[in-house]
């Protein structure tokens, strides 16, 4: 499983390293898979990551009753709404600075904001990376719905930081998520770490594709397809629950 896990971290390098040769995501007003892609996003983290908390609280209990993070053993749901919370406010901020500089010759957002934001989905990347290798999946196939699942929804997240930092993205910012992704295999594969601290990692990453997601396909703009996102989410759930 190791090496498998190894194979899959280094097909979500390719994807951040090449989606933008993708050419039916340039497919305007917008790729239909990109709903597709939201769905099966929701879907993963509805019908494997959420329930998946409720075991972890279970196997919380009287692991931190002498710990500061005594009430993860019973609010575990929280770090999940932290995540969500998390990804709004870097979402806003970054919207924020591209309106200050909409009337400017810097008509994306300010270099900060862009370091914020990359680095932040840097540790996102690792996070998942990090739960590629220590997820415990049932066989291979669990492994493989998690690369599908999280493999699609790289692609989204690759094609709104393109367009949210143009250039700067392709000359910094995907390498750096590619980094990500081997920095935190790298540490799943080798390192042994709590249980809880997986709990928490995985309750944050459902926070997180839920915003991700949302903020792709709610806005108007963006001109999304209902019914390819709930193709996308209706067969990705099917599959899950049959396997």
């Amino acid at each position: 499983m190791i090496w498998l896990s190894f194979v899959f971290a280094v097909g979500f390098i390719l994807i951040h390293l090449f989606s933008k040769r993708l050419k039916f995501l340039k497919v305007l007003p917008r790729s239909r898979f990109l709903s597709i892609a939201g769905g099966i996003s929701v879907a993963y983290v509805f019908l494997h990551l959420l329930p998946e908390l409720s075991v972890f609280q279970d196997e919380l209990q009287g692991e931190l009753e002498n710990s500061s993070l005594r009430f993860l053993e019973n609010h575990i749901y929280l770090i999940a709404m932290v995540g969500l919370v998390i990804f709004y406010a870097l979402e806003h901020s970054v919207k924020t600075s591209k309106r200050k500089n909409k009337h400017t010759n810097q008509p994306t957002s300010a270099s900060g904001i862009f370091w914020v934001h990359i680095v932040t989905f840097a540790l996102y990347n690792g996070v998942i990376a990090y739960l590629l290798v220590r997820e415990e999946y049932g066989d291979t196939w669990g492994m493989a719905l998690f690369f599908v699942a999280m493999g699609v929804h790289f692609i989204t997240n690759d094609k709104a930081l393109r367009a949210t930092h143009q250039e700067d993205y392709d000359r910094y910012g995907r390498w750096l998520l590619a980094a990500a992704i081997l920095i935190g295999w790298g540490i799943g594969a080798f390192a042994d770490v709590h249980e809880w601290i997986i709990s928490v990692l995985t309750a944050f990453l459902a926070g997180g594709v839920i915003l991700n997601v949302l903020k792709e396909e709610l806005p108007e703009d963006r001109e999304s397809s209902l019914l390819a996102f709930c193709t996308g989410l209706t067969s990705y759930s099917i599959l899950l629950l049959l396997l």
